[in-house]
């Protein structure tokens, strides 16, 4: 049995929601997968999050060092170079994190890598098929891949519905002597936290989220019109703060704001993968789009096709009618 091992992204002491969709990616390669879970960090912090994953992992390796209070990607892959088995499987979130640490580590290890995976479609033997995509979700590539020497994949989060079944009762193993004597060339400085605007969207329940098929500065006001409707907030994708039409502080996005609202109104947003990282908790989640091949309807629960400066107005003025 080919062996998987999940490498667990955490923040004060929570594990991140990427955990539990690892668990059921692995069952995705073989419905039997034993998982083992890779924890790093340093404190008391750390034994928390250990604790909350070996409910869903059945085996949870801890490594303690200070020097990984913040997620060093060089000293991870020392790490898990000296740890992992040559024929192991890891799979390593699609975050900016993962996108350092997985490359370079495939190469060290002489392993398979595959970035951006959706969706797993079996193994046979040493070949594993699996799908990711390309040109900003546009394009899904299948890929069969040598895993003989093992695999480094990166997977995207959101793609897989989170196992919450917590049946594992794992045991948690001290691995911390691994970290010693491990040398880097860089170090962590500091963490800048951008400043909040005049709206929270980190705190809000309800978002309406344009995009770049808002196509107008103008046209935004739709979206604060629907919002105030709906008692929620307004926020955004990359190019709408690109352009200079909604400040950094409301777009969504692994280089914005990290959101975990209970509904999430996608308007004209594609869906690529840096937009949907920054989408946290499994929200409720609408697409408006009129383009149905976009992205952002393989993850949302209701998919509209639709110009949404034609949908939301009616969209609007019928929520208003209810009311």
């Amino acid at each position: 049995m080919t062996q998987v091992f999940a490498y667990i992204i955490h923040k004060d002491g929570v594990a991140d929601d990427t955990a539990l969709e690892l668990i059921a990616a692995a069952k995705k390669i073989q419905a039997d997968a034993q998982v083992t879970a890779i924890v790093t960090g340093s404190g008391s912090d750390l034994d928390a999050v250990c604790t909350e994953v070996a409910a869903s992992y059945n085996e949870v390796l801890k490594i303690d060092n200070e020097n990984l209070a913040y997620p060093n990607a060089e000293i991870i892959r020392a790490l898990l170079l000296k740890m992992l088995p040559s024929d192991a499987i890891l799979l390593v979130p699609h975050t900016t994190f993962g996108m350092d640490l997985a490359p370079g580590l495939s190469i060290k290890l002489d392993a398979a890598f595959v970035a951006d995976v959706v969706e797993f479609e079996g193994l046979d033997g040493s070949t594993l098929k699996l799908v990711r995509q390309e040109y900003s979700g546009q394009v899904s590539t299948h890929v069969s891949c040598d895993i003989s020497s093992g695999g480094v994949i990166n997977i995207r989060p959101g793609a897989f519905a989170p196992d919450e079944s917590k049946a594992a009762s794992g045991t948690v193993v001290d691995k911390s002597s691994e970290a010693q004597g491990i040398t880097v060339k860089r170090s962590y400085l500091e963490t800048v936290v951008a400043e909040v605007g005049d709206v929270d969207i980190t705190k809000s329940d309800v978002l309406v989220s344009v995009g770049r098929g808002i196509e107008d500065e103008d046209n935004i006001e739709i979206a604060h019109d629907l919002a105030e409707v709906l008692g929620a907030d307004v926020s955004c994708s990359r190019p709408i703060v690109d352009s200079k039409w909604l400040e950094k502080s409301r777009q969504v996005g692994t280089s914005g704001q990290t959101v975990k609202p209970k509904v999430y109104i996608a308007c004209g947003i594609s869906g690529s993968f840096q937009h949907l990282g920054g989408i946290k908790g499994s929200p409720f989640m609408v697409a408006i789009n009129k383009n149905s091949k976009a992205p952002i309807f393989q993850v949302a629960d209701v998919g509209i096709v639709a110009d949404i400066l034609e949908f939301i107005p009616e969209f609007a003025d019928k929520v208003k009618e209810m009311k």
